[in-house]
């Protein structure tokens, strides 16, 4: 078999496009190879590089689809008129062309566009709403990347459970506890102190990172001043409300924002954090829970959409808007050690469940299935 790959939201540069699809698709590829070793894979990107493999084959487009209506107009308009010699075609993000579409799956992260359709700029909200539904009636198969998505699809877009597949997101083995000297020299080299709170993702609404400022604020000050609370991440938008509860509620001394995080300093923040926390009001999964999980960190997520699944009995799952709720489990995160040993103890067991190559072997079920090679 032939497999062809849309992988053009593959990320050239360093920067927020390569948090979340980037690395699901990234890993993706990194091991599907190994998976079925006799088929032939390959991937159609823009700038974005996928990884070395003999077996993964590159076709890279002229146009600059790291722009949104540049690569809409690949999709829709080029990408037809090269998929005429694969049996198969994975649309790893949304969307397949309208037009000579070959036999296809496609990749569903979540549907914040219907869940939270507000949050999006209302050209984008319009496309990706008309041709995921599209995109979804055509496919063969629909892989999905959490329950929670699975379940959006089947009671938002009608979809029949029976045509979704699960392909869990991994963890890159990289993410791992680090030595006490090794984290202390980097804490030291970043001027971080022994002990501080760390969130770590885009600064926007759906983040709830209201929610965590104001249980951070109603903290006891002498516990803010032990251990402050870095929100790391690119500023996304609507960031001047987190702006203005910083200065409203009097956290400049105590809440850090040290802005993006290179993807190569992920494990080093882990590691150095007291723990890690995610008061999302909607993720698709949620890598960045599982990625601390697995360099030993207590995790405090919300208990919402799909980080119950990707947090498990391992995590301190709250109410996202019970700032009551926050505020008490930061007070025991602080306090108590016993509690959180016995959380970071939890996290590195639940982090031993996620593997990319698990992803790729869901992933390949999907194709075989949508090939008539396996069955439902």
């Amino acid at each position: 078999m032939h497999i062809g790959l849309n992988a053009h939201l593959l990320a050239k540069e360093s920067g927020y496009r390569r948090a979340g699809i980037h690395t699901y698709i990234y890993n993706t590829l990194l091991h599907l190879p190994e998976i079925e070793p006799t088929w032939r894979y390959t991937a159609l990107v823009g700038e974005g590089s996928p990884p070395p493999h003999p077996n993964l084959h590159v076709r890279r487009s002229r146009l600059n689809t790291a722009s949104p209506l540049k690569r809409i107009v690949w999709e829709q308009i080029a990408q037809p008129f090269q998929l005429g010699e694969f049996d198969l075609v994975h649309q790893m993000a949304f969307v397949a062309p309208l037009i000579k579409p070959r036999p296809f799956v496609v990749t569903i992260y979540d549907l914040t566009f219907l869940r939270f359709p507000e949050r999006l700029r209302a050209s984008r909200r319009f496309y990706l709403q008309l041709m995921t539904r599209i995109a979804c009636r055509r496919a063969r198969r629909i892989v999905a990347i959490s329950q929670s998505t699975a379940d959006d699809l089947v009671s938002l877009m009608g979809i029949p459970r029976a045509k979704i597949d699960l392909a869990i997101p991994g963890i890159d083995p990289r993410f791992k506890s680090l030595s006490t000297a090794e984290i202390a020299a980097w804490r030291q080299a970043q001027g971080l102190p022994d002990r501080f709170l760390l969130y770590l993702g885009t600064l926007e609404p759906r983040k709830n990172l209201a929610t965590l400022l104001h249980a951070y604020a109603a903290l006891p000050e002498s516990d803010r001043q032990r251990v402050p609370l870095v929100l790391a991440g690119g500023r996304g938008w609507m960031v001047e409300e987190i702006d203005q509860i910083i200065e409203q509620r009097g956290l400049s001394a105590t809440v850090q924002r040290p802005g993006f995080v290179a993807d190569e300093a992920l494990p080093f923040w882990y590691n150095a954090a007291e723990a890690f926390l995610f008061p999302s009001v909607f993720e698709g999964w949620g890598m960045p829970i599982t990625e601390a999980m697995a360099c030993g960190k207590p995790v405090i997520v919300s208990n919402i959409s799909s980080l119950p699944e990707a947090a498990g009995d391992a995590g301190l799952l709250l109410p996202p808007t019970d700032v009551s709720a926050w505020t008490d489990a930061l007070a025991r995160c602080i306090s108590n050690a016993t509690w959180r040993q016995e959380a970071a103890a939890k996290s590195l067991a639940r982090a031993t469940l996620f593997s990319w190559r698990t992803t790729a072997q869901q992933t390949v079920d999907s194709y075989k299935r949508a090939l008539g090679l396996l069955k439902n």
